[in-house]
């Protein structure tokens, strides 16, 4: 689609995918650019965000409620100030153009999953969210499961609006940072099937150490390990020979599957059958230990490696992998300093939250 509001994670150049699709949404480009499986999907980029936001006023309207906070502002003004400007997204249409492009985009990835309306992941990709002076890790919004154009669209606007969390104002405000210094992109990915999914650090994330890998999974999507409604399968895998080195099999008393009926991932109580059930066999930890392992050849340093293995998925497929980022450690073998360590301690961005007003 020749546009500059709408690039596809399959085609954009990833040398130039960071600044026009923001942080996730690029990096997905750049795995997919090396063989790694990731979702199919397309974002609505940095410049169709800043144009809604020029062309609709919303700029000024920002700007007025930002400048009535004042330099120190309460907590609850804060607080305020971010449900007025998300409210302010949410009630401001796109122009016809931007709506027709992402309906079209959307339909042309109905096309590619060969599904009617399929359930999306619409997820927040900030290109700022990886500073060395700003950690937003697991501040923007994700919304799983949005299925048709509508939602689509609401999910867009409600995206944007993640923008002005409390969190995120606050942030910038004690660091000084402007929001146009971040603009933000939107994602908007199939949502794999999940069977199990999970979280794969290619060092030991407490210790330090670079002769292991340690998933964390659990049955279904990984926001009930995000709400903390769900301890997780926990295992550790020599990284020279893909030999387990431990299995600690959780008690899963909460799942996070698919509502039809809501259009939506939701938390439902686990299966019986399934609560005390180990999560992954031999092959799939080895799998997902052989991604983990290229995706840190492929960067240079450790990384966090957020994976899904579809329903669908066959023993020897490889596993879908639908976001990555660096991880700060406390061994010789450190990440870059343009990354956070504070992103260390968000594992996720889903937040499984439904679209306000929806």
């Amino acid at each position: 689609m020749g546009t500059d509001s709408i690039v596809w994670v399959d085609e954009v150049d990833p040398a130039t995918a960071v600044a026009v699709a923001g942080s996730k949404m690029g990096r997905l480009a750049e795995l997919h650019r090396i063989g790694v499986l990731v979702p199919q999907g397309f974002a609505v980029t940095v410049e169709a965000y800043r144009r809604h936001c020029a062309e609709s006023g919303l700029d000024g309207r920002i700007e007025q409620v930002l400048a009535d906070l004042g330099t120190d502002p309460a907590e609850r003004e804060v607080e305020q100030a971010s449900a007025t400007i998300r409210g302010l997204f949410a009630a401001t249409a796109m122009t016809p153009q931007l709506e027709a492009e992402i309906v079209a985009a959307y339909e042309e990835l109905s096309d590619r999953c060969v599904e009617v309306n399929p359930p999306t992941a619409v997820r927040s990709s900030a290109t700022g969210e990886d500073a060395a002076d700003a950690s937003f890790a697991g501040i923007f919004d994700t919304y799983l499961g949005i299925s048709g154009p509508q939602r689509v669209l609401d999910a867009v606007r409600a995206c944007w609006g993640s923008l002005f969390t409390g969190r995120a104002l606050a942030y910038r405000l004690r660091k000084g940072i402007s929001h146009h210094d971040m603009p933000i992109a939107v994602g908007v990915i199939e949502l794999i099937h999940a069977r199990s999914s999970g979280v794969a650090f290619s060092v030991h994330p407490v210790t330090g150490k670079a002769d292991r890998i340690v998933i964390e999974t659990s049955w279904g999507w990984g926001e009930a390990i995000v709400q903390g409604l769900v301890d997780p399968d926990h295992v550790e895998v020599g990284k020279t020979d893909d030999r387990i080195l431990r299995y600690d099999i959780a008690h899963k008393k909460t799942v996070s599957a698919f509502d039809f009926a809501e259009g939506r991932v939701t938390e439902v109580a686990m299966p019986e059958r399934l609560a005390d059930r180990q999560v992954l066999d031999v092959e799939q930890v080895v799998a997902i230990t052989e991604a983990v392992k290229a995706i840190e050849a492929h960067y240079g340093y450790p990384v966090d490696v957020e994976w899904v293995i579809s329903r669908h998925r066959r023993a020897g497929d490889p596993i879908c992998i639908v976001q990555t980022r660096p991880v700060t450690v406390t061994s010789a073998q450190a990440a870059p300093a343009a990354y956070d360590p504070v992103a260390l301690a968000q594992k996720y961005v889903f937040s499984g939250k439904p679209i306000p007003g929806r």
